[in-house]
């Protein structure tokens, strides 16, 4: 992991059972499904529900500053705590809530490389013992959304050309030929992508077993559609949270200076009136190169 422009938020499955019993350490389990928690987790990790404890269901947001207090002092965390975040679908709400933690200014914050998967493949251990902390008072910094981007900097980003759009949703979600993964409720109104968005679909940012790829590996695998950090990048996927994933990979693993993730994402696109829609693969790197020109 040291060739990555960022190593230090990345832990592997030997750093976290060095760590274990290290009081300054909060390993925190963020899935898809809060049962996989249940069924079994590493010994000493709170879980959060990306759709309770995340979320603003309301306003559609993330959570607001004081809530999110609340959570980090009900979870025993202080600034100074290492917060290890890992998961299940290889760290997608996990990279979430990563990013949220950069948000709201919490300075070391790390992803388990390969998440829960490769907890799993290893065998590790994992209990049904829920840990209880004594709360703190927590206290977040004024949230910094220079890392997120709202529809009017997309809306700007299309029209100026200012920013290079990366799609990572599934290829059938990109072409318009499903809206959204089956049986996932938040969707849009119609399928499609964001005019000019490159098609980097999260999972090929992954290994089979859910860590992520090498520094040569990731680089190709944007620079292949364009993506080669001369550009700012605004990641998006259906609600945000594989756009997170990408963000991720592009900010701290590449260390591409502008990324910032759309939350937003397809979800909110995809219902406005008047949006303009693409449908179908998009065009290769060479075409629009020419066409630019």
């Amino acid at each position: 992991m040291s060739n990555y422009s960022h190593p230090e938020v990345l832990v592997s499955t030997d750093w976290v059972q060095q760590n274990l019993d290290n009081p300054s350490v909060r390993l925190v389990e963020v899935d898809v499904e809060n049962s996989a928690y249940d069924q079994g987790h590493i010994r000493g990790a709170v879980a959060w529900s990306w759709q309770t404890q995340l979320s603003d269901r309301l306003r559609r947001d993330i959570i607001p500053r004081d809530e999110f207090e609340k959570l980090l002092s009900q979870s025993g965390i202080t600034p100074d705590t290492t917060v290890v975040l890992y998961g299940d679908n290889n760290n997608w709400f996990a990279a979430w809530a990563f990013w949220q933690l950069k948000i709201y200014g919490h300075r070391d914050v790390r992803l388990l490389n390969g998440g829960r998967k490769k907890w799993l493949q290893e065998g590790l251990e994992l209990t049904q013992e829920v840990p209880q902390y004594q709360p703190t008072n927590y206290k977040a910094k004024e949230p910094d959304f220079s890392i997120r981007a709202f529809l009017p900097e997309v809306q700007q980003a299309l029209r100026q050309h200012s920013a290079a759009l990366v799609d990572v949703r599934s290829p059938q979600e990109f072409t318009g030929e499903i809206i959204a993964p089956p049986g996932l409720p938040e969707t849009a109104q119609r399928p499609g992508h964001i005019p000019g968005a490159r098609s980097i679909p999260w999972s090929k940012a992954a290994n089979e077993d859910g860590t992520f790829k090498s520094l040569e590996e990731l680089r190709q695998l944007y620079a292949s559609e364009g993506i080669d950090g001369s550009k700012p990048v605004i990641t998006y996927c259906r609600i945000g949270e594989r756009s997170s994933h990408s963000w991720f990979v592009l900010k701290y693993l590449l260390g591409y200076k502008n990324v910032v993730n759309y939350d937003g994402s397809w979800t909110e696109w995809g219902s406005i009136v008047g949006a303009p829609i693409e449908r179908g693969a998009a065009k290769p790197v060479g075409e629009l190169v020419a066409h630019a020109g």
